[in-house]
């Protein structure tokens, strides 16, 4: 079974006994914590705890009408959103409250800032059901916005027709790009990269998300895995780390800051429109590649890949891989950076993200196994997977991979 399909129909356990216990206590509990200003005080860590804690307890408490009724409309408040995004509403609604003593903002005034008809404003800002400053700031900060703009209309609005698709191609997983659920919801062939590649808005905000900051762990992979000992190279003109399809190259910016005495040349590579968009700092060369191609560096110490793979099926993937086998050398290192997925205990986002990739490219987020098996066929073992400490299912790892040696 897919990650995404037993996470998202798993039914709760009630444990009534333990609920009812102190039940009084508990909704005073409750109530002191959500009026209190001291939650923004807490650290990353004990707000996944609380939240956690919290989506147990409703889980529990929530009957199976409410549950049901809450899976049907989720998509109602995500083209809220989305509709938010279009009007301009969440930059309305920040500069409206930042002129505000207690940051209260009037349907009226928003209406007048995006010129539209006060109730829509209305309709669609109740129905996002987000209205805390800080949930504005961190939707405008961090880029999720430009997301709505090709996931919702488009991986989300093939997911609707996935019942159509499944009853079409017989209940089995997609493994063909070409023949992907999203493919078969536009009618066209053309494939998603390609699709945006023809909308430059949409091309830019793929980007955009891609380099935003909640893209990235917590604890950043440089925290976990032992640079300094693994990459090392003798001369500072040999190539150190080459990032492929890097994006914007945040990532190597990251690793310039953080190491920024270690010596070797570092090197982005990705699409031409994507460098072309990239704002690169001394020190960090750019190179326009597709990684289909011929790897073009041969034998740098390492090749790093941060969620590419899992936007391909196996066939892809391990064409993408080969590239990389025939440039290294003996000596050389891999670095994947993607999820390991759980055997049990499916993280809500993890499998949401299972069931994206499946519908966008007919690919998946694989787990230890998978990973392995997909190496082996492009001639390459694992040499660890690396991960943080006490990290969870959500976390990624680093698969560190060198050439395999037959024998």
């Amino acid at each position: 079974m897919r990650w995404w399909l037993f996470r998202l129909t798993k039914l709760p356990t009630l444990d009534v006994e333990t609920l009812i216990m102190d039940f009084p206590q508990l909704i005073e509990s409750i109530q002191l914590a959500t009026s209190s200003s001291n939650l923004e005080t807490l650290d990353p860590q004990q707000q996944a705890q609380l939240y956690e804690a919290c989506d147990r307890l409703r889980s529990q408490c929530e009957s199976p009408l409410d549950k049901t009724l809450r899976l049907l409309y989720t998509c109602h408040q995500a083209i809220a959103v989305r509709l938010a995004v279009d009007l301009k509403l969440f930059d309305a609604i920040a500069n409206r409250a930042s002129e505000d003593e207690d940051g209260k903002v009037r349907v009226g005034q928003l209406s007048e800032d995006v010129k539209a008809d006060p109730k829509l404003d209305h309709e669609v800002t109740c129905a996002i059901g987000y209205s805390q400053a800080t949930y504005i700031r961190y939707f405008l900060i961090h880029a999720i916005h430009y997301g709505l703009y090709f996931d919702v209309l488009d991986v989300r609005s093939s997911d609707i027709l996935l019942p159509e698709y499944f009853k079409e191609k017989g209940w089995k997983t997609p493994d063909d790009i070409d023949d992907s659920p999203w493919n078969f919801a536009a009618g066209s062939k053309c494939g998603y990269f390609n699709y945006m590649a023809s909308k430059p808005y949409y091309q830019d905000a793929f980007d955009t998300v891609m380099a935003s900051p909640y893209r990235r762990d917590e604890k950043s992979w440089l925290d976990f895995f032992p640079v300094e000992e693994k990459l090392q190279v003798q001369s500072p003109s040999e190539v150190l780390l080459v990032d492929v399809g890097g994006g914007r190259g945040k990532d190597l910016q990251t690793f310039r800051e953080r190491f920024p005495d270690l010596p070797g040349r570092l090197v982005l590579q990705d699409l031409a429109h994507v460098c072309g968009t990239s704002d690169i700092p001394g020190g960090i060369e750019t190179q326009i590649h597709n990684f289909f191609d011929e790897q073009p560096i041969k034998g740098a110490k390492a090749y790093y890949l941060r969620t590419v793979l899992h936007d391909w099926p196996d066939r892809q993937a391990v064409m993408i891989l080969s590239r990389l086998r025939e440039a290294m050398a003996p000596d050389s290192s891999l670095l994947i950076h993607e999820k390991a997925m759980p055997e049990t205990n499916i993280p809500w986002m993890a499998a949401i993200g299972d069931m994206t990739m499946m519908t966008a490219f007919s690919s998946l987020e694989r787990n230890k196994n998978e990973w392995e098996t997909l190496l082996k066929k492009a001639g390459l073992e694992v040499t660890q997977f690396w991960k943080p400490e006490g990290s969870s299912g959500q976390q990624q790892v680093i698969i560190e991979c060198s050439i395999h040696i037959a024998g």
